[in-house]
């Protein structure tokens, strides 16, 4: 006797139907669909496996596009007020140039009073006339050099045993302006100072110092040996200080002098 062929019945009921339907599958044809449905299901599972960091990839990549034009947009308005900034800087400056420095107020009964000196503008020579000597001498030059200053305030003292109220002179001057040696001599402290901030001390003959206090950089060491006119540091607004400017001191035996008595307009 001939054996049947083998195959899978499906049988269909529906509910409420008291007839059933049957279907008959060859065994080869099950096989394939069973395969193909196999095969479907792990076909999706690849394509959402290596879709998925695509997806991710591109919602990332969007997420970006949208940070970069934000920090755009910030970069936009933080430039708008450095120029803000930089206008207001120069106003302040043009105001502090007209009006000059003020006097401090009366710190109590018996104070001497004291005026600061009205801002002096100072004009250093050209270029090229100035001339420096070579090794230890005595401080007699512009620090800034050639460049045009702005005294904004002088040197006042107090009149009492209680010290100076400003022992040297204030320099207006753009942040980064050359500040030179005004005579040669060593370098005695170089550094950092609550109140002159970032700050060079120089030693020259016959007891003599000077002191360039609220720079922005000093590119001098300590025991380091300069000559007058060399640069010692930058300008800038450091320490104890409402504006860009150089506070130079000229001191003798550990007395302060006047800048201006020693240190000559355009020398």
């Amino acid at each position: 006797m001939k054996a049947k062929p083998r195959g899978v019945t499906i049988v269909v009921h529906k509910d409420g139907d008291l007839a059933s339907k049957q279907y008959r599958l060859p065994m080869w044809a099950f096989s394939v669909a069973k395969w193909g449905a196999l095969g479907t299901g792990l076909a999706i599972m690849g394509f959402f496996a290596f879709a998925g960091p695509i997806f991710r990839a591109a919602a990332r990549a969007h997420q970006l596009d949208r940070e970069v034009a934000r920090l755009r947009e910030e970069n936009g308005r933080v430039q708008q007020l450095a120029a803000a900034l930089n206008r207001a800087e120069a106003n302040y400056q043009s105001l502090r140039q007209l009006l000059g420095g003020r006097a401090p107020r009366d710190t109590g009964a018996g104070a001497t009073a004291v005026v600061l000196m009205h801002a002096v503008p100072v004009r250093a020579a050209p270029a090229g006339i100035q001339r420096y000597e070579i090794g230890p001498s005595l401080p007699k030059h512009w620090p800034l050099g050639d460049l045009d200053g702005f005294v904004t305030r002088g040197r006042v003292g107090e009149g009492d045993a209680q010290g100076e109220a400003h022992p040297g002179i204030d320099i207006a001057a753009p942040i980064g302006t050359p500040i030179r040696a005004s005579g040669g001599g060593t370098v005695a402290a170089a550094g950092a100072d609550a109140d002159y901030g970032m700050f060079v001390l120089l030693r020259h003959p016959d007891g003599y110092e000077t002191m360039y206090g609220h720079a922005s950089r000093v590119l001098v060491h300590e025991n380091d040996t300069v000559s007058a006119g060399v640069v010692i540091a930058l300008t800038g607004n450091s320490g104890r200080s409402t504006a860009p400017h150089l506070h130079f001191e000229i001191r003798r035996q550990g007395l302060s002098l006047d800048p201006l008595t020693l240190v000559k307009q355009g020398n």
